[in-house]
């Protein structure tokens, strides 16, 4: 199978625990798309405007026909001037009952905006992670997200180092979340919600036909929940070494490097180079 394309997750697979893209994984991503024309997609759920400097690694920035797949699928864009090609975000109402909720729970908040990030009850891990990731974002001073009621929502999510805590909230939000969200889990402390419909596997899906590539022709990587859908529907999965279990059953490959030692470079090496 010649494969035309790399969906890439970014934190804990493409990104080492510095949140930096090591060399090797620079060097066979350029390398793969010089020699061969794959195309890489990070495949994040952050939005596309956070991972910009990461483009300009990898020669993406601001390129014609290279892509992004963003919020855990919920826009897709060019990388032209950032091309909003598709965007699938959540309602106002049921963003602002989710955060409502949350008021009440052990969670710190992130609410993302088609453009912009806020963040309410900063816990101290995320704070350290957030100054690490160089993240632009506002932190909130009030409780409420009336003041957003006109921007488009991408997404709400938990954040809580202790996962457990955030899938043991999920049967009791059932009432708020089910028929109107997708809920997954990302990096070992976020609890994500998107629209119904909404994840990586859609945004591959998607992409690939605008792309008119088939989807036998694509290869997925990730790491954790949130990567499923993609590593589902891809015609390769390959779990980075340092994958949650249920990712690395689930998926075709697992990498015997981790995200510190170069998981796509590796995958590039095995299933593009065929060395």
């Amino acid at each position: 199978m010649a494969y035309k394309l790399i969906a890439c997750d970014m934190d804990e697979t493409l990104l080492n625990d510095n949140h930096i893209i090591c060399q090797r994984n620079i060097d066979l991503i350029k390398r793969a798309k010089k020699e061969y024309g794959v195309k890489f997609v990070p495949a994040t759920g952050r939005g596309y405007s956070s991972i910009q400097k990461d483009l300009k690694i990898l020669d993406l920035y601001d390129q014609a026909g290279e892509y992004i797949i963003s919020f855990n699928g919920g826009a897709l864009t060019e990388n032209k001037d950032n091309r909003l090609l598709q965007f699938k975000g959540l309602r106002f109402d049921k963003m602002k009952e989710i955060f409502e909720y949350g008021l009440n729970k052990d969670v710190c908040i992130h609410v993302y905006t088609k453009d912009k990030l806020y963040i309410y009850n900063l816990s101290q891990s995320e704070k350290e992670r957030i100054k690490n990731q160089k993240l632009e974002c506002t932190i909130m001073k009030e409780n409420t997200v009336d003041f957003l009621e006109k921007e488009p929502i991408a997404k709400i999510i938990y954040q809580n180092i202790d996962v457990q805590y955030l899938m043991g909230i999920e049967p009791d939000m059932r009432s708020i979340t089910e028929g109107y969200c997708a809920v997954s889990y990302s990096s070992n402390r976020y609890m994500e919600f998107n629209s119904l419909g909404v994840d990586k596997g859609s945004g591959l899906i998607n992409l690939a036909k605008i792309l008119d590539i088939d989807i036998k022709q694509t290869i997925a990587v990730g790491d954790n929940y949130n990567d499923m859908s993609m590593l589902k529907v891809a015609g390769l999965s390959v779990a980075a070494g340092n994958a949650v279990e249920d990712v690395k059953s689930a998926c075709d490959y697992t990498t015997e490097a981790d995200n510190n030692e170069g998981v796509v470079a590796e995958l590039i090496e095995k299933f593009i180079f065929k060395k």
